[in-house]
């Protein structure tokens, strides 16, 4: 059965307003409230015995009696760079923010330049960093780690991390990669009858769907390019549709403006909804992402390179054209495009906009190139895989067998 125990209420509050950004926020949070979740832990210890602690914690709350084990909601190969960050600390006198073009290794995975390393670490002076260092530590003291991810998607990251080249200078803790794990439920109404019963008209393998996740916003500009890039494809597409932020707004403000559903006639090309009405559908703000997938008629997904994202395509054997925005997703259109061979990358300028021949030509590619066809049945290969990993015998299933008979000992 389950138990609830509410920590006390931080006193005095956090204020939000004193951080650069919410990610330095909530690490300090998380390292404020450690005190309250160690007097949690040692007050049911008092009358329960406890056999794990499992923990999501950057800072960690260690109990000198009580094994913690950390869930990595992400891939091996974001994991990989973040045990790897003291390493790399130690290596670079500078942060990766200044030095934009450098390439960064990691092991496990290709060469990175240093401005697509995950952005609460690319500035040494922003706390977030700092939290993220201790993230590190914390990770390699730990019991386990157990990964959202399964060995045959990362072999090359997994194997980096198992045999010790990511964490050198200490023991490191054994990997229990027992995933994938998807959420299959949503709830949300409205929109997916009209996008469900629009994707079963469509021929097998015929869309292409794009959808860029729920932490970022597109510029008014960047939507248009996208629109004219679709149009000018041929192909058929169902394509998700956010507001752009406010002009002249914070980066984190782009969150508020997802809010309100967008002016589909304001913001698209005059014209683009009548020309296309007969091969795209256009969903404002949201659409079921991982029911989409797995409809006969998509055959292709532009997607931002979230995690979340990837394991849904994945399961579902469709391939990706990979256009990273924020956070890891540029290191996991790396290693989603280079190791996993599963997508093909946009051309994005230096700014990360994509032009509407460059949407174009990739769709296309997608679509009806021989390397889309290629990585169309690599797709289909890698779906396999991830539905035997929790079956008799899979490696998700053995890793999690495993994970449990350490917690009897």
């Amino acid at each position: 059965y389950l138990s609830f125990h509410l920590l006390p209420p931080l006193s005095p509050p956090l204020d939000p307003s004193l951080f650069p950004n919410p990610i330095a926020a909530s690490l300090e949070f998380s390292r404020l409230n450690c005190p309250n979740v160690l007097h949690a832990l040692q007050t049911i210890s008092n009358s329960t015995p406890v056999r794990a602690l499992i923990t999501s914690d950057p800072y960690g709350a260690f109990h000198p009696n009580i094994p913690t084990y950390y869930y990595f909601s992400s891939g091996a190969a974001s994991l990989a760079a973040i045990v790897h960050l003291p390493t790399l600390h130690n290596q670079w006198t500078t942060g990766f923010k200044d030095l934009p073009f450098s390439l960064v290794s990691i092991p496990g995975l290709p060469p990175i330049p240093a401005s697509h390393m995950p952005e609460p670490i690319l500035d040494r002076e922003d706390p977030a960093y700092h939290g993220f260092l201790c993230f590190a530590a914390n990770l390699a003291r730990s019991q386990g780690i157990i990964v959202n991810t399964f060995d045959s998607l990362e072999p090359r990251a997994i194997k980096a991390i198992t045999d010790g080249f990511c964490i050198p200078d200490s023991k490191t803790p054994l990997l229990y990669n027992i995933g994938p794990f998807i959420d299959k439920s949503f709830d949300r109404t409205g929109g997916e009858a009209e996008c469900f019963s629009w994707l079963d008209a469509q021929p097998n393998q015929s869309v292409v769907f794009l959808s860029f996740g729920s932490q970022d916003t597109f510029s008014a500009l960047q939507v248009r390019e996208i629109a004219t890039g679709l149009d000018n494809s041929g192909q058929r597409f169902l394509w998700v549709v956010r507001s752009p932020p406010p002009k002249q707004e914070h980066r984190n403000n782009k969150r508020l403006a997802a809010l309100t559903d967008p002016d589909l006639d304001a913001l698209l090309p005059e014209g683009f909804l009548a020309r296309t009405r007969n091969r795209g559908l256009v969903v404002k703000s949201w659409a079921p992402q991982e029911a989409v997938l797995n409809r006969e008629s998509v055959g292709g997904f532009v997607t931002q390179c979230g995690w979340n994202s990837i394991l849904e395509a994945v399961c579902a054997g469709v391939p990706m054209v990979a256009w990273p925005l924020c956070a890891e997703q540029h290191m996991n259109r790396a290693v989603l495009v280079e190791d996993m061979k599963l997508a093909m990358p946009v051309e994005q300028a230096e700014d990360g906009f994509v032009s509407s021949v460059e949407v174009e030509m990739r769709v296309r590619a997608l679509m009806e190139s021989e390397e889309g066809r290629a990585l169309r049945e690599r797709s289909q290969m890698m779906r396999e895989n991830a539905k035997a990993v929790h079956g008799q015998g899979g490696s998700s299933r053995i890793a999690f067998y495993k994970l449990t008979e350490s917690w009897r000992r």
